[in-house]
């Protein structure tokens, strides 16, 4: 056996979070739980301080953390903010940091994280899609393994292990296709919150299964997967496959196509990132065969969810275009999501924000990334209440 294994969980009051540590207390014996983050939830976080003791918590809002200590019996310190992240993922007994926070705040203890030589694994799709070649490039630096946790791109990080990329002809990226997949054009114009945040699938954030409506989750998908396992972005394909059972398929040079099937639950990429090199027994999470009744693929349908569409020019111009996109949809997001934009205008948002940046520089400094990130952001703030008024 193994000995155990020191982790922390950045968002732990999340779905992704809350997942790892479903899966902590299948192996009690193996893991201990150094640390915790969570952003303002701490009705949450106090119990599952008094369940696992982490050494460490960090809360986001500093308010929030004051009361915490008001609250909190026990050895357990409390950090706050950005430093407190960055402290917690950087722990000397921390053997991973699972990062499963949410938006572009999360590349700092990322890079944290790396730079302490931790294994990381990675549930957070923008600090990839925006800082892809300064992560690779810390990564290499400090040799360190960073294992992503997203169905998709844990299926390839399977396919590929121990393999050659210079054997890869392409990868297949795939795609439940959302709640809206068979909606018309009209029904799409018209379509209400709640049957946007009704992912037939998966049980996500509100974000992300609005991103999964529109396709975009899967276009910042194409560019993480460029990033995280530097293949050309002509190789990256995206199929849509219904039953989401096929998380992912990578071809070889030869024609061989390696496929990685599973149930449609999160916990088990997050095991396998979790437990690494190994694999540990699981009698929870099983596939049966004779119960699948069909495994089918389609091509995506651009002309109805140009979100992908827009995700591959960003790709395609460089620089800043994944960062101006990323933040675009962002804001239209939480526009959408605060009933204050329809659903169709996401794309709209985003192609605006995105052919007015200027993607020219190559954005490998922190500096440039969130420079261009603010921007975007504003410029995406300005079409959302042209939108609002016209509509």
């Amino acid at each position: 056996m193994s000995k155990r294994k020191n982790i922390v969980i950045l968002g732990s009051t999340g779905s992704i979070g809350e997942s790892a540590l479903d899966i902590v207390r299948q192996y009690k014996d193996r893991f201990r739980v150094t640390g915790l983050a969570v952003g303002a939830n701490i009705e949450k976080l106090k119990k599952q301080i008094e369940e696992f003791n982490p050494s460490f918590v960090s809360v986001a809002c500093p308010e929030k953390a004051v009361e915490l200590k008001k609250n909190l019996k026990g050895a357990t310190k409390i950090l706050t903010g950005r430093d407190g992240l960055c402290a917690l993922t950087s722990l000397k007994d921390a053997d991973l940091v699972l990062v499963g926070i949410v938006g572009a705040e999360a590349i700092y203890p990322l890079l944290s994280a790396i730079r302490a030589k931790k294994t990381i694994a990675l549930a957070n799709k923008e600090s990839i899609v925006m800082a892809a070649d300064l992560v690779r490039r810390e990564v290499r630096k400090n040799n360190v393994r960073l294992i992503p946790i997203d169905s998709e791109q844990n299926a390839i990080f399977q396919c590929l292990e121990g393999r050659s990329r210079l054997d890869v002809e392409r990868i297949y990226l795939t795609a439940s296709g959302g709640p809206l997949w068979n909606h018309t054009k009209d029904q799409l114009r018209r379509v209400a919150l709640k049957e946007v945040l009704a992912h037939p699938r998966w049980k996500m954030g509100k974000k992300i299964t609005v991103d999964s409506a529109t396709l975009m989750n899967k276009g910042l998908e194409v560019i993480e997967a460029r990033g995280l396992f530097d293949i050309e972005l002509k190789r990256i394909k995206v199929l849509i496959h219904r039953q989401a059972l096929i998380h992912s398929m990578v071809e070889f040079v030869d024609g061989s196509i390696l496929a990685q099937m599973a149930v449609t639950d999160m916990r088990l990429p997050i095991q396998i990132a979790l437990t690494y090199p190994e694999r540990w027994p699981n009698d929870r999470l099983r596939l049966d065969p004779l119960k699948i009744e069909a495994l089918s693929f389609e091509a995506p349908k651009n002309t109805k969810f140009p979100c992908l569409k827009l995700a591959y020019e960003a790709a395609r111009l460089g620089g800043t275009g994944p960062c101006v996109l990323n933040a675009a949809n962002e804001v239209a997001v939480s526009a959408f999501l605060e009933r204050k934009l329809a659903f169709m205008r996401i794309p709209c948002i985003i192609e605006k924000v995105l052919k007015k940046n200027n993607c020219s520089n190559k954005a490998i400094t922190l500096e440039a990334i969130f420079k261009a990130d603010a921007w975007a952001r504003q410029e995406a703030r300005v079409w959302t209440e042209f939108y609002r008024r016209k509509d």
